[in-house]
């Protein structure tokens, strides 16, 4: 297709389109000439993948250029390429590693590691976001005298366990590598969200079964 079909199909503008190929967060066309490319299917989907992350992700271009570059790099194994994809995504800030309830955080959170016998999580948590970001929530808990500790937090990881098994299922049924990465960067984009959207539905649910209405 050409960028003007391109541009109707995927509902953004050739100017965009221009935009994110000069930026390279869309792979350049099949040169007709001088002046003309062809886009295929690919580009539809990446396109679509980009709006994504930007629109609904609000990521900034030089973040949805670092996370493609990742999910495009066919040297890395699976488990890294989906990581370092994912850690490319906007994150907490270091914590405070002085503060009394920062340490006191970090030690709840190895102790849930251990005890859920999630080994590799264990061996990430000197770089990995996701373990700042437990303890930088555990610790603000904490602060404000909520005493969330290993044995609270337990059930709640063992639903998100799940919870990752069936994202993964998902990830393995797409066709390609590129697409599995996709897959999975979309799902921290969009699903979890939703995941989040779907919790505050059953709370709501819940709260009213136990309470009413009145």
């Amino acid at each position: 297709m050409r960028l003007a079909e391109l541009s109707g199909r995927s509902g953004v503008s050739t100017a965009t389109i221009k935009y994110y190929l000069r930026e390279g967060l869309l792979p350049p066309g099949r040169q007709v000439n001088a002046t003309t490319a062809e886009y295929g299917e690919e580009h539809l989907r990446r396109l679509r993948l980009v709006r994504a992350m930007v629109q609904v992700g609000r990521l900034p271009v030089a973040t949805v250029r670092e996370v493609l570059g990742h999910v495009d790099d066919d040297s890395l194994g699976r488990t890294v390429r989906l990581g370092a994809a994912l850690w490319a995504l906007p994150q907490v800030p270091e914590p405070d590693a002085d503060d009394d309830h920062v340490r006191a955080a970090r030690e709840e959170a190895d102790t849930l590691l251990d005890a859920l016998g999630w080994s590799n999580a264990r061996l990430l948590t000197t770089i990995s976001p996701a373990y700042r970001s437990l303890v930088v929530a555990v610790a603000a808990l904490r602060r404000l005298g909520y005493d969330w500790d290993a044995e609270l937090l337990a059930p709640y990881a063992r639903l998100m366990h799940r919870a990752a098994q069936l994202d993964l299922d998902h990830v393995e049924r797409q066709p390609s590598e590129a697409e599995r990465v996709e897959a999975a960067v979309l799902g921290a984009i969009l699903v979890e969200p939703m995941l989040q959207a779907l919790h505050r539905l059953a709370q709501e649910e819940e709260s009213a079964r136990r309470y009413g209405f009145a």
